[in-house]
């Protein structure tokens, strides 16, 4: 049976919702006060009010797309691999990153992402 608020629903609903440009959806799988930081523990975005303008922005992004390559589940912690297609300012490109999602309560209460290199497409370039 398929649990709707298991950790790696709530991590799909929020991929699902970013795939979608959905800032509303995407921010429904989070806490009201959760938080985003980077590996090393720098603080990205705390809070609703401080993610919904940074997905607004990244939603505006003409190429956007995430893939997810894995996807890890120990309890409550999900952890993605993923490739996401960017607009950087050098042009369309592609960024892999890890992000390791913490979900309490059917909600994501922390994300931590750790980003790999950048790479810019060359046929855009």
């Amino acid at each position: 049976m398929f649990d709707h608020d298991s950790p790696a629903a709530v991590v799909q609903r929020q991929l699902d919702a970013y795939k979608a440009r959905d800032v509303e959806a995407l921010l429904a799988t989070y806490a009201p006060d959760a938080r985003q930081y980077e590996l090393g523990g720098n603080l990205l975005a705390g809070g609703h009010d401080a993610m919904r303008p940074r997905f607004a922005q990244r939603f505006e992004e003409p190429d956007l797309h995430a893939r997810l390559v894995q996807r890890v589940v120990m309890g409550n912690v999900v952890i993605d691999h993923e490739v996401v297609t960017r607009n950087f300012p050098e042009g369309k490109g592609a960024i892999e990153l890890v992000a390791i999602y913490e979900v309490v309560e059917g909600r994501i209460r922390t994300q931590t992402v750790q980003l790999g290199t950048k790479r810019i497409d060359s046929a855009a370039a």
